[in-house]
């Protein structure tokens, strides 16, 4: 029986490069992988953009989303092909809610991401300060060509609510990443508990896909390890 197909949803500010070392991780181990890139610039279009990943996979689809790349497969893991969701970092919204919801009355003490005014509907965040909150645990040059590569993030993006929130019908798998300084590990927690999601917890920044990959591809893989035996027994 075909292994399960992977999708990988990246988040704002970044595209989906990031997401190499755990493609070749799961990959090797003989997964299908598709890499989204999403345009970022409004929930609609990325969840449209995703969508057309899932249709071209040939199994079912485990979906994964990092940060903002959690509205992306909330939304979008509504697709009949998808099986699982699996967030690392991420948000996860129920229906009605957005990112700008989310992020609306941060807990007193956590920080706060050096978001930069919008330009032209489109946000950045500030390249002086995007290593110590994006990347701090990622090699200084690393860090600082994320920074001066970064995708512009539409507000239609950032203020798109979920209709439907697909962690109500679909099992979830939940990586907390513990030095994160986008999103707080205890209100990643909090969403993960939400959806009551199978979650592990990982040391890395909010870039924990990128330099923790393999304790991405470990949950990823348990998760397509639990669904693909629901389908050999189905």
């Amino acid at each position: 029986m075909a292994k399960s197909s992977v999708v990988l949803v990246h988040g704002g500010f970044v595209d989906g490069s990031g997401w190499e070392q755990v493609y070749k991780l799961l990959r090797k181990e003989g997964y299908p992988v598709t890499v989204v890139q999403n345009p970022t610039t409004s929930l609609a279009d990325d969840v449209a953009v995703t969508k057309r990943a899932i249709a071209s996979a040939h199994s079912p689809v485990i979906l994964v989303g990092h940060s903002y790349g959690g509205a992306v497969i909330t939304e979008a893991g509504n697709d009949p092909k998808v099986a699982g969701l699996v967030y690392i970092a991420a948000f996860a919204p129920d229906k009605g809610e957005s990112v700008a919801t989310l992020i609306k009355n941060p807990a007193p003490g956590a920080p706060v991401p050096p978001i930069l005014p919008p330009q032209d509907g489109f946000l950045l965040l500030d390249n002086t300060k995007f290593a110590a909150s994006f990347a701090a645990d990622l090699a200084k040059d690393q860090a600082d060509f994320m920074a001066n590569a970064q995708v512009p993030w539409g507000l239609e993006a950032l203020n798109g609510t979920v209709s439907e929130a697909a962690w109500r019908s679909k099992p979830s798998w939940y990586l907390v990443a513990t030095d994160d300084k986008m999103i707080p590990p205890d209100a990643q927690r909090a969403m993960s508990k939400r959806a009551v999601a199978r979650t592990s917890e990982a040391r890395g920044s909010h870039a924990v896909y990128v330099s923790n990959p393999e304790a991405v591809a470990t949950l990823i893989r348990a998760a397509a390890q639990v669904l693909d035996a629901q389908k050999a027994t189905a």
